[in-house]
């Protein structure tokens, strides 16, 4: 059965909210269908289910998103692989467009907002949201020394295991003795990132990547979960943009790769590819640089979150209402601006522990078409161009696959 792909437009529609749990209400988006059920879901099919704070029913979830049981599962995250940018060029991808013609594999998840990596990693490792593990953003406020922190290496940032705090669904996998195995670059086995959100695994690593493939094969011939990582498509989106021949080049390895894992893997495996969000291709004539606007700097103290999701905090004595409203009337149509308790109440962050609150900025500023906000004071040149972006709550942004294929 044929996927019709949707006109720009309405893949550049936002979408909010977007919910988290194992029900959902009418004319919402995520809940058991989210990032964070696969983990838990997946946890049901091989017999172990692992409950969540967001998700305490695991075999719900299992249901909700359609998955067999099996004795070993492999699930992989290839990063930045949105569902409509997927669908958009299946036709360079013959495995994956082999599972997407499957009407199972047609349902897209919800990610988690931000849509952004740091974020969903946190979400899918944990099962959780970003109000509980306190990964609110490629960038935020470090409340212990009051500096912008950089996630993906915790620059300035609190300890990793100090800030997400939330059991990851490996470690309690692992608890049960269940083997639970990642395969992935050697240069993230013990990197901030895989410590605070994906860590209580048995870290398999490799420069090569289809080695990779290879040891997820292998581990796969014992029962239990196997975790794998491709990265590439995401980073050639960055720097290259999306729908780009080098885009695409990139987005036809991952699929060669993940053809090869399909051949490799015993008969019964289950697998579940996912990703952590889409992508946009940025505008260069809707580039908002806030250094360069007075207005949008007025009683602004720091800048945090990146170019699709702004997360502005106020300086002391500021009222955060009266920069939402100049921020509203600076942008317009192009972004949605939401003080803190609006995003916090609306569910955006999911559950919100005290101690994560500070961490969240006093508005959230998300923008909308093709639009980014970047700041020259304190981001690289480079950085404020980038043709490929995400973090919004666009449909291009949110929307990421779950395709089962069981071997």
């Amino acid at each position: 059965m044929g996927l019709d792909v949707p006109e720009m437009k309405e893949l550049l529609h936002p979408t909010l909210p977007l919910h988290y749990g194992d029900q959902i209400g009418e004319g919402e988006v995520g809940g058991p269908r989210h990032l964070s059920s696969v983990l838990p879901a997946v946890s049901a099919a091989i017999g172990h289910p692992v409950s969540t704070p967001m998700h305490p029913s695991p075999r719900k979830l299992q249901e909700a998103l359609s998955l067999p049981d099996a004795r070993s599962a492999v699930v992989v995250l290839v990063d930045g692989l949105g569902f409509w940018n997927l669908a958009t060029r299946a036709g360079h991808v013959p495995y994956l467009r082999s599972l997407l013609n499957e009407p199972l594999n047609q349902r897209p998840l919800t990610t988690c907002l931000p849509s952004t990596t740091v974020a969903a990693m946190g979400v899918f490792g944990t099962g959780t949201c970003p109000g509980l593990t306190g990964m609110t953003g490629y960038t935020q406020l470090n409340p212990e020394n009051g500096l912008i922190s950089q996630m993906i290496q915790f620059r300035n940032a609190i300890d990793p295991l100090d800030l997400q705090r939330q059991p990851t669904v490996f470690e309690q996998l692992a608890a049960q003795d269940v083997r639970v195995t990642s395969c992935g670059l050697p240069r993230f086995r013990d990197s901030a990132l895989t410590r605070a959100a994906l860590r209580g695994s048995d870290y398999r690593s490799a420069d090569h990547s289809r080695q990779r493939i290879m040891d997820t094969a292998r581990a796969a011939r014992e029962p239990g979960l196997t975790y794998l990582y491709i990265r590439d498509v995401d980073k050639v989106g960055h720097h290259r943009g999306w729908d780009t021949p080098e885009w695409i080049a990139a987005l036809e390895g991952a699929d060669s790769l993940l053809a090869l894992l399909h051949r490799s893997l015993p008969k019964g495996t289950l697998v579940l590819i996912v990703a952590d969000h889409g992508m946009v291709a940025a505008d260069p004539h809707q580039r908002i640089d806030i250094a360069r606007e007075p207005v949008l700097k007025d009683g602004v103290d720091l800048v945090g979150g990146e170019p699709r999701a702004v997360m502005l905090y106020a300086r002391k004595g500021t009222d955060p209402g009266a920069i939402a409203e100049r921020w509203r009337n600076r942008l317009g149509d192009l972004a949605q601006v939401m003080t803190k308790e609006k995003a916090i109440g609306a569910g955006l962050f999911g559950q919100v522990e005290d101690r994560v609150r500070p961490m969240i900025g006093d508005l959230l500023v998300l923008a909308h078409d093709r639009m980014t906000l970047v700041d020259s004071r304190i981001q690289i040149d480079a950085a404020t161009r980038l043709p490929g972006v995400h973090g919004s709550s666009t449909i291009l942004e949110t929307r990421i696959p779950c395709l089962i294929d069981l071997v």
